[in-house]
């Protein structure tokens, strides 16, 4: 063969090489954008087929109460739902929201009449119920109550030894924020609130925190603050991927970027991941907390034997 002859070949075979991994690259990346939400509702009904990316609220609707069917005890763990995607092991740890409310001293059964830390709520030396630092320490406590939650599960599957204060996969945190749960009138006790549940997640080191809220539940529930401009939105309201692709350059809730957009799907609540690349090999073949707690919660939790760790 002629080296000319040869160099055409090698420039076509070149070019449909470039061009077949361009699709693999493209349905890979649509693949990876593509997710759902589950909660509450879903227990002891069907999942959806396992995503990409998962997000599992750990309330029961509202704040101090759990999802049953979060870990083992109630149904099939909506915990274990996201990492079922790939092989044996998670794609990425499931991302968790938490309900979030401000209902006030004359309706909350947990409000936090006494207490001194973070603030100083109804004390001696800051009289007081319907105050910002009492708004403020109800959501530290709320946040801290879905954080053990999210805890608790983890060990009742075996992923978390018992007497763990964190939970062993770095999950990504979203707050719902929403007027189907109780708020105060006044938005800027509300904002305090929303800033203790941050702070909560931030002193136990959430690798990403954002928020879920519809625009006009927003403005009713902080008075439209941008005091949130650096976390990221989730906003629902999409009836379609493709418009829910579009809404991914609307302006996001807080005044920072759209993370993911929620549109119906297969009559469940998917997810768009806004900005989302292709995933990596690595990330691909599926990627695990490495803990051995965590391992022999997989084996159990899924009937399969997974290598063990040195020491699991």
């Amino acid at each position: 063969m002629s080296g000319g002859r040869l160099a055409s070949l090698l420039l076509v075979f070149a070019s449909l090489t470039a061009a077949w991994l361009s699709v693999l690259v493209s349905g890979a990346r649509a693949a990876y954008s593509a997710g759902y939400d589950i909660s509450y509702p879903q227990c002891h009904a069907s999942f959806p087929t396992p995503p990409y990316f998962g997000i599992v609220g750990v309330n029961g609707g509202r704040p101090f109460s759990a999802n049953p069917c979060l870990g083992t005890g109630d149904g099939p763990s909506e915990l274990v739902w996201p990492g079922m995607t790939v092989g044996l092991s998670p794609v990425e740890p499931a991302q968790l929201y938490a309900n979030t409310a401000d209902p006030g001293p004359a309706l909350s059964t947990h409000w936090p009449n006494g207490q001194t830390s973070p603030k100083p709520c109804n004390t001696a030396t800051n009289p007081g119920s319907d105050t910002a630092q009492c708004a403020y320490d109800y959501g530290w406590n709320a946040a801290t109550d879905s954080y053990q939650d999210a805890v608790n599960a983890s060990i009742s599957l075996g992923w978390a030894d018992s007497g763990a204060t964190r939970t062993p996969g770095a999950n990504a945190w979203w707050l719902d924020v929403e007027t189907a749960n109780s708020w105060t009138s006044n938005t800027s006790f509300n904002v305090d609130d929303l800033q203790g549940e941050v702070d909560y997640l931030t002193s136990v080191g959430a690798p990403s925190i954002g928020f879920y809220s519809t625009a006009l539940d927003w403005q009713t529930i902080t008075g439209g603050t941008s005091r949130f401009a650096a976390y990221p939105s989730w906003i629902p309201g999409a009836s379609s991927l493709v418009q829910a692709q579009g809404d991914c350059a609307s302006p996001g809730v807080t005044g920072g970027r759209v993370a993911l957009t929620q549109y119906p799907n297969n009559g469940f609540d998917g997810d768009y991941r806004c900005g989302a690349p292709a995933p990596s090999p690595s990330l691909a073949r599926g990627r695990e907390p490495s803990s051995p707690a965590w391992r022999r919660g997989e084996r159990e939790a899924r009937g399969t034997m997974l290598p063990a760790l040195p020491g699991g």
